[in-house]
């Protein structure tokens, strides 16, 4: 991307502190701030923030806002942003569901992946105008297998055959797990000495935000070559519900250090994933 600087001379004149006879270069648009000093606020029309990725700054621009909101050339934009809000709407739903476990297993960037997924989900709706589509009448199945934690993916951290079951007449959800011997079957991060397994089951109302859910977790097991015996994780909701269900698996691994557990790298590793989904 090509850079623009932007010069500024007048003697004696000071913005955030600084001479205005500083040299400034930003990539065109929108770029990284390549001062020494970095700048926060608005010189002329270029905007200086910090943001996950640095000191950013770009230049003012776009399409006034009441004109989108009402010139009919814009319909299809405003469809978009209905439709995307509500896809923003609902992974706010789904996070506050998994908070528990979110805290421990997820990303920086957790919440706009999730948006665009939802937005995948919500784009199926054969039964609502353009603009009105929504996750309900989408396809929340497409969610299924979303890693909340890109540094930790579930998919290739643990190799354990396991079975997720959505029993939605009984209300159980369950993920069944054969024996396994951990040191074969989990790609456990450097430093690793022992890891526990969560998995929640969730009935979820997105239209009023309202949710049922119930975690369960292995005790904390030594990462060795011990055959650990078979067992079922399981979260009991209500019965015949008509509410999606959703199941999630992740692990968490630790340190031992003079006998405390500590969390490996700060949970930096820990997985947690969709694992099995029930639409309406």
């Amino acid at each position: 991307m090509a850079f623009s600087c932007y010069e500024y001379s007048s003697r004696n004149q000071f913005v955030a502190g600084l001479r205005k006879d500083w040299l400034i270069c930003l990539k065109k648009s929108y770029g990284q701030q390549k001062s020494i000093i970095k700048l926060k606020g608005t010189i002329g029309d270029i905007t200086f923030y910090k943001s996950k990725d640095g000191y950013l700054a770009r230049e003012k621009g776009g399409i006034d806002a009441s004109r989108i909101a009402n010139d009919p050339a814009f319909v299809r934009t405003r469809e978009n942003g209905s439709e995307f809000g509500r896809a923003g709407q609902a992974g706010k739903v789904l996070r506050n569901v998994l908070r528990l476990l979110l805290m421990s297993s997820s990303d920086s960037r957790v919440t706009s992946r999730l948006t665009q997924q939802m937005v995948k989900v919500v784009q199926p709706d054969a039964i609502s105008v353009r603009g009105l589509r929504n996750v309900l009448d989408g396809e929340l199945e497409l969610l299924q297998g979303f890693e909340f934690n890109i540094n930790g993916k579930l998919g290739s951290t643990l190799f354990i055959p396991f079975t997720a079951v959505i029993n939605r007449g009984s209300g159980v959800i369950s993920v069944e797990i054969p024996a396994y011997i951990p040191a074969n079957a989990i790609a456990a991060p450097s430093g690793t000495t022992h890891f526990k397994l969560n998995m929640a089951g969730s009935e979820i109302d997105f239209e009023n935000g309202a949710f049922q859910t119930e975690n369960d977790s292995t005790a904390q097991i030594a990462f060795d070559g011990a055959t650990i015996p078979a067992q079922t994780l399981t979260a009991n909701l209500v019965a015949n519900s008509t509410k999606p269900l959703f199941a999630v698996l992740g692990i968490e691994f630790y340190q031992e250090v003079n006998g405390q557990m500590y969390p490996l790298k700060n949970g930096a590793y820990n997985a947690l994933s969709l694992v099995q989904i029930s639409g309406v």
